[in-house]
Order: structure tokens, then sequence, then C-alpha cells
């Protein structure tokens, strides 16, 4: 059978299967909303010794899918109670499948926050508790606050974890039967345990199940995003600040050149002498110049590949990196440390080093610790093949409350950025004339101050909303759905923003009778999922919303991928009108996702390996802790600081070989081989160092038990530490240096051999 044909064959099973998964659901629903009937009659005592009993038999060992029913008509009886909230039929279908560990896509607006309580309830019955990962503290705290009356009601305790809360605080938030918390706060407070030297110093519990809020978001796009527990930061001026005006001295095409994706810049022959000359460093591939090498290629990449108010704002003597996906300020963001470096050098800001790395861990790997994952988006399908191959998750898409009546229209393409500039100017002062909201999504901070001037130009008002002014994020997006607004954008107003048509209920029937929301993108995004997001603000409950997206030949992403599409050598003003074209668009959108996959499956097998490690050496670790392992205070002291003290080592020399590996791709077959081969054999030499020095540091504390004594030998807690993330994607990029062509490889041997024969200077 052709693969397509299997492909198809395979989809319309797969279909199928979910429409009768679906069927059973609505039978299941019919079930609850007669168990909901029966005891709308009872009070509130009557609902709570029904809760009792519950949280009874799932101690007791019973099966959740035998109290679903009840549990989840308890939850609906509760809602409708406490908040006036009665879930519709899909949201119930949705919980259902959410207990059934499937990734749900549920339209924007349906309501993903009480199609949560539902499973969260029923899992909380074990006492084993429940996490509800959300994209960030906001809505961590809001959904805590908003659904808490429900679990109050039915004898469930809820919580909320914020950034810099005290370790009692988040000790008491972990504890209750369901928690509420960002992804990241929840990994990093577990990185704080893994470096807790008594057992009273952690918060987290053993983990039970998870409901990832945004789950495309957490599970995919930052999914390889570590999260990372270091000592304190030093202040510092590196190699880094020459090294950046060196790179500013050199010239595209006659020094350098960039990849067919402009992921990677590297320096030609003429750039390497150039180099050379002005650092006076010798021969820059001679070994004894390789960290100078790498701090180069830092530079290059910072001064040449990193845009200032697209990928990064200054802020006072700070850089804020931007996240690409959404727009906004990425909090605690840093690069990896040899590009932060050299970052801060482009702009002449001093440094931060990392300081000591004592944990690391993704959020991929961070959230498959959890022995039940579910999900739930608005945009899933798209990606359904990586959640599967990844988590093990399967997409289910849940049919909306009312019928979507959003008209997206097809791409309007130009030929080049002016023209596609000059039509969108017009389009949206057009559409503005008739009061007709708008919502234009822009790709940086950059285009989104250059068209609202062109805007203001044009006599339309509008409002910006982008990571130089997110905290007026909140009113901006309120007033988007009023009549007459227009709103620029990055991709903040891409996820988990709510626009509401006509502001409120007072002038809703009027913005729906102009159209609804009219969303328009200024540029097509590496992702599907990213432009489904912006197309999603619109069409909300049944509501009436257009979207269309216009581009050009010249845009970014069509001069990376689309090279036979720019190769036209005429200019026109009016759209281009062509299917086939559009198709290739769309295909470009397909093969860059294919692409960042097989990245990230390439670059696992980089963390993989180093996580396994992990958990093996954190097993033994905690079993120290909570003395599952007999020994006296001063030797489980002391065999937990040199497991920290040796395992931060080991990151650091994986970091090293990490780094620098790409230069093996010169005289090896494959870089991964070679990172496992030296990885394993350094990490099989930590259990005799651990044994080494514990046995060396207690013959010096002659079995004292006094904490005093410990301290004074070293014996003791970080004092200082700090949290933060790498922006592994530019890491990801640099990585791929490891593809060394056979082209370059042999450039560079021909170089090493003739450089002396011809008597080659660094000129």
């Amino acid at each position: 059978m052709p693969r397509n044909a299997a492909a198809k064959f395979f989809q319309k099973f797969r279909n199928r299967e979910n429409r009768l998964r679906l069927e059973g659901y609505r039978e299941k629903v019919l079930l609850i909303r007669q168990q909901q009937h029966h005891k709308h009659a009872w009070n509130d005592s009557q609902l709570q010794l029904e809760s009792l009993r519950l949280i009874k038999e799932a101690k007791a060992g019973a099966s959740l899918d035998e109290l679903l029913i009840d549990a989840y008509a308890l939850v609906c009886e509760a809602a409708h109670r406490t908040l006036g909230l009665q879930p519709y039929d899909v949201q119930i279908m949705a919980a259902i499948a959410l207990h059934e560990r499937f990734l749900i896509e549920q339209h924007t607006g349906e309501g993903k926050t009480l199609s949560a309580v539902m499973p969260a309830y029923l899992h909380a019955l074990t006492g084993r508790g429940v996490h509800v990962l959300t994209f960030n503290d906001y809505l961590a705290n809001r959904d805590a606050l908003w659904m808490g009356p429900i679990y109050s009601l039915l004898g469930l305790t809820v919580h909320s974890v914020k950034t810099g809360m005290s370790m009692p605080q988040k000790r008491e938030a972990y504890v209750a039967d369901i928690t509420y918390v960002t992804a990241k706060e929840a990994g990093f407070d577990y990185l704080r345990d893994t470096i807790a030297l008594v057992e009273t110093d952690t918060v987290h519990r053993a983990f039970h199940y998870v409901i990832v809020d945004e789950a495309d978001s957490l599970l995919l796009d930052e999914a390889r995003v570590p999260l990372v527990i270091a000592g304190e930061p030093d202040t510092t001026r590196s190699e880094a600040y020459p090294l950046a005006d060196v790179v500013k001295q050199l010239l595209e095409n006659e020094h350098y050149h960039f990849d067919e994706f402009k992921r990677n810049v590297y320096l030609n022959e003429t750039g390497s002498a150039k180099v050379e000359s002005l650092l006076q460093c010798g021969d820059l591939y001679e070994p004894y110049n390789s960290g100078l090498l790498m701090s180069l290629n830092c530079s290059l990449h910072a001064v040449l590949l990193l845009k200032r108010d697209i990928d990064y704002l200054v802020q006072g003597d700070e850089i804020k990196l931007i996240d690409e996906y959404t727009g906004r300020v990425a909090e605690k963001r840093h690069l990896p440390e040899g590009l932060q470096t050299a970052l801060c050098a482009k702009e002449g800001l001093p440094s931060k080093t990392g300081g000591n790395v004592l944990g690391t861990i993704t959020l991929q790997h961070f959230i498959s610790l959890y022995p039940k994952i579910c999900g739930m988006t608005a945009t899933a399908k798209a990606s359904a093949f990586e959640f599967e191959n990844i988590y093990n998750l399967q997409v289910l898409q849940i049919p909306p409350n009312r019928e979507n009546i959003r008209i997206d229209y097809p791409h309007r393409i130009y030929t080049h950025k002016e023209a596609k500039f000059k039509a969108l100017v017009q389009e949206i002062r057009s559409v503005h004339s008739t009061g007709r909201p708008i919502l234009i999504g822009t790709s940086s901070v950059e285009e989104s101050v250059i068209l609202a001037e062109s805007l203001a130009s044009a006599n339309v008002p509008c409002h910006v909303l982008n990571a130089k002014n997110d905290v007026e994020e909140a009113d901006i997006i309120a007033k988007a759905g009023e009549i007459g607004a227009v709103t620029v954008s990055t991709n903040m107003a891409g996820r988990g923003t709510d626009i509401k048509l006509g502001g409120g209920t007072a002038n809703h029937q009027a913005a729906a009778a102009l159209g609804g929301l009219y969303v328009i993108g200024t540029s097509m995004n590496q992702n599907v999922r990213i432009d489904n997001q912006l197309r999603g603000r619109a069409g909300r409950q049944g509501d009436p919303g257009a979207s269309v997206f216009f581009l050009s030949l010249e845009d970014e992403l069509m001069l990376q991928f689309g090279a036979d599409l720019t190769k036209r050598n005429f200019k026109q003003d009016e759209p281009l009108e062509d299917p086939v074209l559009r198709e290739k668009i769309d295909y470009i959108q397909l093969r860059i996702m294919a692409q960042h996959f097989h990245i990230q499956q390439e670059l696992n097998n980089y963390s993989d390996i180093i996580e396994v490690q992990r958990r093996i050496l954190h097993e033994k670790r905690m079993q120290i802790l909570q003395g599952a392992v007999p020994m006296s205070p001063s030797e489980q002291r002391v065999r937990l600081f040199y497991i920290d003290k040796l395992w931060a080592e080991h990151l650091a020399y994986a970091s090293y070989i990490r780094e620098s590996i790409h230069l093996t791709g010169l005289v090896k077959q494959n870089p991964i081989d070679e990172f496992h081969e030296q990885i394993i054999q350094a990490y099989e030499r930590i259990p005799a160092e651990i044994d080494r020095m514990s046995a060396e540091m207690l013959r010096k504390l002659e079995g004292t038990n006094d904490p005093a004594v410990w301290e004074k030998f070293g014996l003791k807690n970080f004092p200082s530490t700090w949290t933060y993330m790498i922006n592994d994607q530019y890491q990801d990029d640099m990585l791929n240096r490891g593809s060394w062509t056979p082209i370059m490889i042999f450039a560079y041997w021909l170089r090493r051999m003739l450089r002396p024969i011809f008597g080659w200077d660094y000129i």
C-alpha cells in the first residue's frame, strides 16, 4: 500500500475511533446529568457527605473509572451552587477525556478551566495530590481562587504557588489536594529539593497526576528549555568584549557566510585570517585556541544573528529575552552562558556569569516525572505526531459548544514587502472606518512599533501591545473587542487571552453585526499552531469573526526557507492569485515543523543520557536523605554534600563537552556517540569518588554530629542560589555546527596542510 494511502487509511480509522469515543462520552454525560438532577435537591451537608464517601472509597482502592459518574455529578452541582456555572456537555466530555489521559483540543472560550476541575477533583480523592500546570503566575492564582469554592464545598483543599513564596508557604501549597502552579515554578522547586541537605527543606511530595494547561506551549514549544539552579552569579567583563569589536569589523561574504536558513554563521578562510591578525592569536583551529574559538562562535552568533527588539530588549543595564512564541519578555530566561556573555558584550553591558550550576532539568523531563499526564489547549491537532511520539499522548478534538462560524480567508500574498505593507495599512484603514474591531498580530516588537506609526500617519488610532508595555496587557486586551478598537500586538495576544466581542455584554450585538473581531496576521510563523492561536482570538463561543494573513515573498520566512519562491524577478502591487503558491507556502510551514522536530530528537540524544544519570543518582540521594540507608547524621551530611559537589562538576564537564563537540565532527564520524562515550566514562567514576571523598571527610570529623563542626569543614547548604532558564533554541542552532559537511572538513584539512607549504601568514 502506498505511504499516502496508508496514512489516509490510518487517519480514517483514527477518526472513526475518536467518533465512537465521543459517542461513548455523550452517554456518560447523560448519566452525569441524571445524577446531578438527583443531587440538586440535596443540601450542602449531603453533598459533603457524598464527597466524603467517594474519598473513602478512592483511598480504599476503588477504581476511579467507577467513581467518575458520581464525582463529576458532584462537581457540576457544586459549580452551579457556588459559581452559578452549569458546565456544557462538551466541557464534561473534555473532563472525561482528561481523566483518560488524552491531550484535548478545546476551542478558545469553551471553558477549559472548568473542564479541568472535574478530573482534578476525581484524582484528588485518592489523597495523593493533583497539580494543574498553568501558563503564568497570574493564571495559577486566578484559577485557584476562581475554582476554589467548588473544591471547598466538596471538602478538598486548593492552593496556588507564586514566585517569591517562602518555603513554609510553598510546602503548604503543595500539600493541598489540588495545586495550581506554573510548570517552571514547580520545576524550580523540584530542583531546590534535589540539593536539600535535610528532608524538612523540601517542599514537593511524590508526584501523582498532572493536568497541563496550554499544553502545546509547555510540552512542545518549551519542552527542551533547561531549568537551572546555580550558585550566585558574579558580574564580570570578559574576553567577549574585544571579540564583539572584532566581529563588528567583519563583512558578509568577504569574511563570513550564513547557512541556508540563516540559523548559523561561519567564518571563511579570509575571515579566519582577519580574526587571527586582529587578535594576534595564531591559528584559530589549533587545540590551544579551542576556548577562544568557542567564544568567537558565540560572538558571531550574538552580533550577526540576534536582533535587538526582535530577539531581545535592552532595559537599563539588562538584556531581556523575548519569547518567540508569545512575544512576551521571557522572565528569568538566559542564553547559554557563553552566548549570554557575548550578547552583553555586543550591547556594551556587564555580564552576569551563571555561577556554579548545581542542578538542571528540561521541562520535558520534569513533566515526565508525573506518572499520569494529560493536557488541554486550543491548538493540538497540528502537532499530534509530536505529542504521541514524545509523551505517548493521543490528541482528541472536543466539538465546540456552539458552531465556529469564523471565516478564515486565504493568505494575501505579495511579491515584495512594500506592496504588502501598503495593502495592509489600506485594509486596516478601510475596515476601521466601519467600526469593526481589529486585532493585528505582528512578528516582533520592532514591527509592531513601525506599523503603529504608519497607522497614526493614516489617521487610524491604535493600542500597541508588546514586550515593552506588557504591564498594560490586561487593560489593552479588555478593550480589543470594542467597536472601533484597533490593537497592534506581537504574539502576546495569541495565547492565554480571551477577547470579548464588544468589550462586554452591552455592545456585543452591535459588534457582532459589524462582522465580529477581524484578525490580521502580518506574517506567517514557523509553526502553524501559533498562527492558529492568533486566528482563535476571533469566533469565540459562536461569535462571528474573520482572519487573514498578509504575506510577501520578501518575508524572513520566505527568504530563509522558500528559495524557489523568492526568485521571481518582478514586482507588482496586487496580491498574487495562485493556489499552487499558497500550497507551497503551507508546505514550508510543515517542512519547518518537521525540521524542528528532527532537531529536537537529535538534541534529546544529548540531554536524555544526562537525565538518566541524574535520576539514578537522585534515587540514591533520596534514600540517604529520607533515612532509608542507615547512617549516622554526620555520614548522611557528608555523603549528600559530595553527591551534590560531584554532580555539579559532572554537569560542568558535560556542558564543556557539549559546547565543543562540534569540533570532534572534524575527526569523528558521530559527535553524539563521542559525547555519550565521554559522559558515561565520567559518570562511572562518580560513585568511587563519593566513597573516597566521604571517607576522607569522615576521618576529619572524627564521628562528630555537631552542625557547627560540619559548617567549619564547609558541609553546609549553599548560602545563595538563583534559578533561571536557558534559551536552548540558540544553543540548538550552535550545536548544528556539529553537522560539518564533507566540503567543510576538506577545506579545514587543506588549510592546515597548505599553510606551512605556501607560507601563509596570519594576515
